[in-house]
């Protein structure tokens, strides 16, 4: 079990899942997989790539010309599944109490 990830955190590694990116994209991708709900500074975004990096979430993967790319180290993949997971537990209970709907699937 992990302290649950602050929800920052949680996006740039979700924006992450598909492969490497740079700053810019993650911060596009963060903007858009949030649908506008969480949106990051340019301090506020390295700041936290740093700190990932630190806690060996993130790696820096292959250069793209000047820019840095960031992709996830294994132990990072485990962590944003174990969040991923932890979400859909919070979701079944959401449901289960009817304050949300049920999805047809």
């Amino acid at each position: 079990m992990h302290d649950p990830l602050k929800p920052a955190d949680f996006h740039i590694l979700l924006a992450l899942v598909d492969g490497p990116r740079h700053g810019y994209q993650i911060m596009k991708e963060v903007e858009r997989e949030s649908e506008g709900r969480v949106r990051l500074e340019v301090g506020t975004l390295y700041r936290i790539l740093a700190r990932l990096l630190a806690d060996g979430l993130l790696q820096e993967a292959e250069l793209d010309g000047r820019r840095r790319n960031y992709s996830l180290t294994p132990l990072g993949r485990r962590v944003v599944q174990a969040e991923a997971e932890r979400l859909a537990g919070v979701v079944g209970r959401l449901r289960a109490r009817k304050l949300l709907p049920h999805r047809e699937v």
